[in-house]
């Protein structure tokens, strides 16, 4: 219909009729333009209104044109002119973009029938498009929700295929256990978009600064805050070495050493390491007489020695399987933890034995000890045994390891010692050669009885004492009861058994407690079996994932499956091959938000290790990753 009207239009281009029925549909455009103007800003079923209503104002005009050729045609003429300059002045401001176009078509329609009937043509089209938009991405939002709908009823598809990044949408999580990290996701989303025009201001101008502090680049914002520090009671229980977190995170850069340089690749790390890039020479000084650490030229050397194990790791470690053939290392025993480590060196040379150790020790009068271990690329990390629990699941570690760690397990009913009680896995095994172990001197035998006493108490089997004769050095190895039935035999409730409401794999900013935790007996809970041994372990779902309920909302052995093969495709086609990583100069990785250590499992070929993060508010999936072996 609208075709023909313009048809004749070209042919009769000077008669009266064509004029009044160009002027008709003007002043009908501006109309409705009028009142589009005057209604309130209106959703996107409005601008589809806007839009049905130019149509039926087009159709009736179609449709009365045999009633306008009655009309008198100046008279008409005179009126819509009127009407056309006042309605076309309110149309300038707020519909300038139709108002031209119409004017153009206008200025046109004598010299360029076709063209007009084009601009025509595409300016309905695009009101269209605009009408519609809301509608359209109602129309996604529905369809989307169908199929997420549909994907969480079949139960499949919880992951995408290898080549996706991400896994799956964070709308997955379930309602159930799992719930946590979609909740805050939605919360820090609503927060971004709250904020993102004042960070769209402020990125431009904002530059990242240097510290400036007086530990330079040693500098640790939770452990050099030292207006917390100077506000505390007491030290007596190492308070001042326990973290103390700005309430406002620092938003500045800890300067690099001067003349640091790129890490010397493993393995030849493990022996040196550039002295620029740690630049202490105090523990050398203190420690050099022991073989910890040595100053050569612009290297710093580790002969590989400690004070346990002056000819050497591995003779040591080696010691230790012959003191008690079941620990097993590499098979049965597959993570550790390393108290007091010094500069790890036992914990460096356990990737021999396919073991990885995660070593600890406080940042105290030997400066850099945990620097210098992961400048050597060994696992380590700050921390004490002061008044708050250690940063692990309970009942995580096959074997916990002090040798001269100087940590007084004895004291305060053994408040330290049952930490470690909380951390080792039921069967677990605890190695202890520290020198009340092998001297009989006043004070090392005072503290060899109390140990005996504590240990029996806590009903930890003494199963072997052995010396080495080259490093002149004992070792004293207990075990964690697999049952609760020594703990129901005690004459004495001491120490006492925690409460039932105690929670053993709480252990964010949770005070210390001199309590033992009940071993875990019922199969299909963990703890109450040992994991498969290494490496079977590591692709292989817990037995007690069966009655939970996955991440993502499926039954867990199905989510960890699925995590495990994602991974596999996303390492093998991107990490590795894609990304231009030269992963021999990778040694140590940390994955900010691991789930099942999926990614850590993926990369267990290559020679390095991972450090497995899991945010405090977020699905507590820590013991999972321990028990395939990884830590975090």
């Amino acid at each position: 219909m609208a075709m023909g009207k313009y048809s004749r239009v070209d042919g009769k281009k000077s008669s009266s009729y064509g004029l009044t029925i160009t002027i008709v549909v003007l002043v009908s455009l501006c109309l409705v333009g009028g009142w589009m103007f005057m209604s309130p800003p209106a959703d996107s079923v409005g601008y589809s209104s806007t839009s049905d209503t130019a149509k039926d104002s087009e159709t009736r005009k179609e449709e009365g044109d045999g009633d306008l050729k009655k009309v008198d045609n100046e008279a008409v003429t005179e009126k819509k002119e009127s009407e056309k300059s006042a309605e076309g002045n309110k149309l300038d401001e707020s519909f300038g973009e139709k108002t031209e176009a119409v004017e153009e078509r206008k200025e046109s329609d004598d010299s360029n029938g076709d063209e007009t009937k084009e601009k025509e043509k595409t300016q309905l089209e695009e009101s269209k498009s605009e009408d519609g938009n809301g509608n359209e991405e109602k129309s996604e939002e529905s369809v989307s929700e169908t199929e997420e709908s549909t994907e969480k009823s079949n139960g499949k598809d919880v992951f995408p295929a290898g080549d996706q990044a991400e896994i799956t949408k964070e709308t997955r999580a379930g309602d159930g256990a799992w719930s946590t990290q979609l909740v805050e996701s939605q919360k820090e989303k609503k927060s971004q978009e709250s904020s993102s025009l004042s960070k769209d201001q402020s990125s431009s101008s904002f530059g990242w600064k240097t510290c400036n502090v007086t530990a330079g680049p040693d500098y640790i914002p939770c452990l050099d805050n030292w207006q917390a520090i100077k506000k505390l009671q007491s030290t007596m229980h190492y308070e001042h070495r326990e973290r103390h977190c700005p309430e406002e995170s620092p938003r500045c850069l800890v300067s690099l050493p001067d003349g640091y340089k790129r890490s010397i690749k493993w393995p030849s790390s493990r022996e040196k390491i550039w002295y620029k890039n740690v630049p202490h020479t105090k523990l050398a000084e203190i420690k050099g007489h022991q073989n910890w650490v040595k100053m050569s030229g612009e290297h710093l050397t580790f002969p590989g020695g400690g004070t346990q194990f002056k000819n050497g790791a591995l003779h040591y470690i080696d010691f230790i399987q012959q003191s008690h053939p079941p620990i097993a290392w590499g098979n049965r025993t597959r993570v550790i933890l390393d108290v007091g480590c010094g500069v790890a060196s036992f914990g460096g040379y356990l990737f021999e034995r396919d073991v990885l150790a995660l070593s600890f020790a406080p940042k105290d009068e030997h400066e850099a000890q945990v620097q210098f271990a992961l400048e050597r690329g060994i696992p380590a990390m700050l921390n004490v045994m002061g008044t708050k629990r250690l940063p692990f699941p309970g009942s995580v570690f096959d074997l916990i390891h002090c040798a001269r760690c100087r940590v007084p397990w004895h004291i305060e009913g053994g408040k330290l010692l049952l930490e470690l009680n909380r951390a080792l896995r039921p069967g677990g095994f605890f190695v202890w050669s520290a020198t009340p172990v092998y001297r009989k001197n006043e004070e090392d035998s005072g503290i060899w009885k109390a140990m005996s006493e504590l240990t029996k108490a806590m009903c930890w089997k003494l199963v072997t004492i052995k010396k080495d004769k080259l490093n002149e050095v004992g070792a004293a190895i207990y075990q964690k009861p697999t049952s609760n039935k020594c703990y129901n035999k005690r004459p004495q409730n001491d120490p006492p058994l925690c409460k039932d409401s105690d929670d053993q794999n709480a252990a964010w900013n949770v005070p210390l407690e001199a309590c033992l935790h009940k071993v875990t007996e019922d199969a299909s809970k963990r703890g109450a079996v040992w994991p498969n041994m290494w490496p079977e372990r590591l692709e292989t779902a817990p037995e007690w994932l069966d009655s939970k309920e996955g991440v993502y909302g499926k039954p867990a052995p199905e989510d960890f499956a699925a995590d495990q093969d994602k991974w596999k495709a996303v390492v093998s086609e991107s990490y590795l091959n894609g990304m231009g990583i030269d992963w021999s100069n990778v040694r140590n990785v940390m994955d900010m938000r691991a789930v099942y250590g999926g990614f850590a499992a993926a990369l267990k070929d290559l020679k390095l290790w991972v450090m497995n993060v899991v945010p405090v508010d977020a699905p507590d999936t820590l013991p999972i990753i321990y028990e395939r072996g990884l830590f975090g």
